[in-house]
């Protein structure tokens, strides 16, 4: 019968023998391949939320630039009479992109947002339960070999009385690991029709705004944030986190 410490040795000595091509492993293909696919697909989204993170960061340098030029524009527009027209179209059109390149920083950080929830909550607390399922199964298998150990031994007395106890213990696991092996995959999909669900709808929002924005029409741009529920806090602040997504 495995003790806690004798079935960490078992594990690790199962481990081991898996490594090396010696042991045998409780393989359920389908599942693993759907596993290392979510692991894939992860590192994917880390790299898109981490690129998404770098543009707002860089956008938002350039808004306060524009909004620092407008500043500037509109000072010198009172101070030289000669260049007064000019100097004021110029202050007002950096003071409307501004205001548009604000607009488009809510976007983008509600685009953040949704995506680092997804990635860092939804699918990491799906990769928690693999977790537990991949410890569960190097546990059966651990009990597992155990077991089978024991059947080719000596039939004594006491040999039988370790192979009942060794019998319940694998099934104890057997159960467990079997129970986690439905609660992943019942996971995986909830998680990939969620995934569909919340791409969906941030893609078409990235896209919308950032077409909307380049192509400088302001009532799209505007439209596109109503759509989607977003609204934009008083500026103020010195982050971009001054933009408020719901």
């Amino acid at each position: 019968l495995l003790t806690p410490s004798s079935l960490a040795l078992q594990c690790t000595k199962q481990l081991i023998s898996e490594r090396f091509g010696r042991g045998s492993r409780t393989v359920d293909l389908e599942l693993e391949t759907q596993i290392e696919l979510l692991r894939e697909t992860k590192r994917k989204y880390e790299c898109v939320l981490q690129l998404a993170r770098a543009f707002t960061n860089h956008f938002y340098s350039l808004v306060q630039t524009q909004h620092a030029l407008g500043d500037a524009f509109a000072d010198l527009s009172q101070k030289s009479p000669e260049l007064q027209e000019e100097f004021g179209y110029n202050a007002e059109t950096q003071k409307l992109l501004c205001k548009n390149g604000e607009t488009l920083l809510g976007a983008v950080n509600f685009f953040v947002s949704s995506i680092n929830t997804l990635v860092n909550k939804t699918m990491e607390d799906t990769l928690m339960t693999v977790k537990q399922y991949e410890t569960a199964r190097l546990e059966y298998d651990a009990y597992r070999t155990d077991l089978e150990e024991l059947s080719m031994g000596p039939r004594d007395a006491g040999t039988l009385c370790r192979l009942d106890a060794a019998q319940s213990q694998f099934q104890s696991h057997k159960d467990k690991y079997e129970k986690l092996r439905a609660d992943v995959a019942i996971k995986l999909k909830f998680l990939e029709e969620n995934k569909i669900k919340v791409m969906h709808k941030q893609l078409l929002l990235f896209h919308n705004a950032i077409s909307a924005y380049f192509a400088g029409n302001q009532q799209q741009l505007e439209q596109t944030l109503k759509q989607f529920n977003i609204k934009l806090k008083t500026p103020g602040a010195e982050k971009p986190s001054w933009l408020e997504e719901q």
